[in-house]
């Protein structure tokens, strides 16, 4: 058997993670997406697109999904949530007040850009929610790595 098989759990719940991650994944967009006409939005979309990421890490051992998003990058992207949330607060300003929805201010229903600002904080909350909360399980494996080599 390979070091491959031997990381991770079973051949079926590596299966079912194949074709359930990217599923997951697309849940998350659309509950940040639509989080502005339903309930969701940015937190929860973040939370829910870094599980789709902590679950490939589950099924396949520790290092699968840190070869696609980092730990470095992670904080890069969470820094990079931070500031778009606060340049679009700080935009609001120079339109009458501290998150102002400079885009859309009456928000007529049914046009396409009717919430203004809203989507865009949410993608930038969620940004920062999903690579914070996935920063943070990376540091948890790393840290139990480390706690098993010292023993």
């Amino acid at each position: 058997m390979s070091k491959e098989h031997e990381r991770g759990m079973s051949v079926i719940v590596k299966t079912v993670t194949r074709l359930t991650v990217g599923l997951i994944f697309l849940y998350g967009i659309y509950i940040i997406l639509h989080g502005h006409l339903t309930p969701g939005g940015g937190f929860a979309g973040g939370v829910i697109i870094a599980l789709s990421f902590i679950n490939l890490d589950l099924a396949f051992g520790g290092s699968v999904s840190a070869k696609i998003f980092s730990k470095g990058s992670t904080g890069v992207v969470e820094a990079l949530g931070a500031v778009m949330f606060l340049t679009l607060a700080l935009i609001g300003l120079r339109y009458g007040g501290f998150f102002d929805n400079f885009l859309h201010p009456d928000g007529d229903p049914g046009q396409l850009l009717s919430a203004g600002i809203i989507p865009l904080e949410n993608i930038a909350i969620s940004l920062k929610v999903g690579a914070g909360l996935f920063g943070i399980f990376l540091t948890i494996i790393v840290l139990q790595k480390f706690e098993s080599e010292k023993k």
